[in-house]
């Protein structure tokens, strides 16, 4: 069959190659230029989510507009106080010592009185990691057909990532998974 075709159009077979050999080149250099295009899409979002967090970093250490005035609430307390202005109720030791409010009872405030919320640095707790911080995995429902590479190219960009997922859900055998079944996947 194929013969015959070659002879209805003349051509001979060293120029068919040629066009197939071209067509194999165009081919790879295509998937190529959106592997390596995909991938520096992934590093910029990954930049962009870096850069944010520093941000949110940065915010969280610089306290809001400081010095202040606050005028106590009948359910306030030094904690609640100190984690709305500071981001970290630790600090409520630096609002009762501007305001000399005993030591001994901290808790006692009078709703009506005027504090002073002094400019401070944030204190945290060595390893402290408050729960805005922490961030949740994304949870996915198998579907037929789905296999961890193809989860982890569709959630995280890249199937490479396939070995992560298997790791944060201990599953025994990564090969077996089952529609149905939810999968957490790590951010």
């Amino acid at each position: 069959m194929w013969k015959q075709i070659l002879k209805k159009l003349d051509f001979p077979e060293s120029y068919i190659s040629i066009a197939l050999g071209f067509l194999v080149v165009l081919v790879a250099g295509i998937l190529t230029y959106n592997y390596f295009s995909k991938n520096k899409i992934t590093q910029s979002q990954e930049e962009i989510a870096k850069q944010e967090e520093i941000a949110k970093q940065e915010k969280q250490a610089i306290p809001k507009d400081l010095p202040a005035k606050y005028t106590v609430k009948s359910s306030d307390s030094l904690w609640k106080i100190a984690e709305e202005y500071y981001g970290s109720g630790y600090n409520w030791v630096s609002i009762a010592q501007e305001n000399s409010i005993s030591a001994s009872n901290p808790d006692y405030l009078q709703e009506g009185w005027v504090l002073n919320i002094p400019k401070a640095e944030v204190i945290r707790p060595a390893g402290d990691i408050s729960a805005a911080e922490t961030v949740q995995p994304k949870e996915y429902t198998v579907q037929k057909g789905d296999t961890l590479w193809a989860i982890a190219n569709k959630e995280t960009g890249s199937g490479y990532n396939w070995t992560k997922i298997a790791q944060y859900n201990a599953l025994q055998n990564p090969d077996l998974i089952y529609s149905g079944n939810v999968l957490k996947i790590p951010r």
